[in-house]
């Protein structure tokens, strides 16, 4: 009776503490993570003699009661950043990781003023993509400094769900006179938002890229050329006139391992290295 009544105590306590440590165990993994991080955003600081600050948004969506969610460039990101960057060091690089979809144009603007204002050299990394406001803040950048296979999207305004430069050429198109007022005011308002980010644009590469080649560069990247998720690639970028280079630091694809998401959706990529050994052939 005693040794079965212990075993039973036994198996009580062992599913209390299981219950009790159980809602602890995401914060446990999540502060290993952060660990993790902090040391590889340390060893490249060290090793490009830089202060590194990461932006990274997945745009992939997160299960949550079934619920996607979303990650985009927001003014509590623009904070942290330009904190960030107002407390490095006025002598030393900055290196800016950037992964994101884009986001609200005042956010993007406060940090490409802050990049492009910072007295020392400045760097833009795009492991994978930097989209829309992700794009206007490499653009800020003395270095874009890309992966080969990576890209960078244009940077025309977005009203609500349409694209500032198809709303001027629809009323364009049509003609004035057919418009009805609300969509005459909306193609006024998308005017406007174009002459604001191409006039940025412009003042952010007149000074490393001249005033004609700014001027250029500030028409192409905002007049609805393409769609807004068009893929600028390094090669296209490059024959666009876009100083980048492709040395991507090794750190920064590790980092980017840190930032997987934490509920995987049905479809699911695995991959299996190349062994460095191979058993020799009989």
């Amino acid at each position: 009776m005693s040794a079965g009544y212990d075993v039973g105590s036994l198996i009580w306590w062992v599913f209390l503490l299981y219950f009790l440590f159980l809602p602890l165990w995401p914060q446990l993994q999540y502060r290993q993570l952060q660990a993790a991080r902090i040391r590889i955003l340390g060893t490249l600081a060290r090793k490009r003699d830089s202060t590194v600050i990461t932006m990274i948004h997945r745009q992939e969506s997160i299960g949550f009661f079934g619920i996607p969610l979303y990650r985009f460039i927001s003014v509590e990101d623009s904070e942290e950043v330009l904190r960030a960057i107002r407390t490095a060091p006025k002598d030393k690089p900055i290196d800016l990781i950037i992964h994101t979809p884009g986001g609200l144009v005042l956010a993007a603007t406060q940090i490409a003023k802050a990049l492009h204002d910072h007295p020392a050299e400045t760097r833009v990394i795009v492991p994978h993509y930097a989209m829309s406001g992700g794009t206007l803040i490499a653009l800020a950048a003395d270095k874009i400094i890309m992966d080969p296979n990576a890209v960078l999207g244009p940077v025309d305004p977005q009203l609500g769900q349409y694209p500032a430069p198809s709303i001027v050429r629809a009323v364009e198109q049509k003609g004035a006179d057919k418009a009805d007022d609300q969509t005459l005011i909306l193609a006024d308002v998308a005017k406007k938002a174009i002459k604001q980010v191409r006039d940025f644009i412009f003042y952010l590469l007149k000074d490393r890229y001249g005033a004609e080649k700014a001027k250029e560069l500030s028409q192409i990247l905002t007049e609805g050329r393409w769609t807004h998720d068009y893929p600028i690639t390094v090669d296209h970028a490059k024959e666009l006139g876009l100083h980048v280079e492709t040395d991507v630091p090794e750190e920064v694809y590790t980092l980017m391992e840190l930032y997987r998401q934490p509920v995987k959706q049905r479809g699911t990529v695995e991959f299996m290295p190349y062994p460095v050994r191979q058993e020799s052939k009989k």
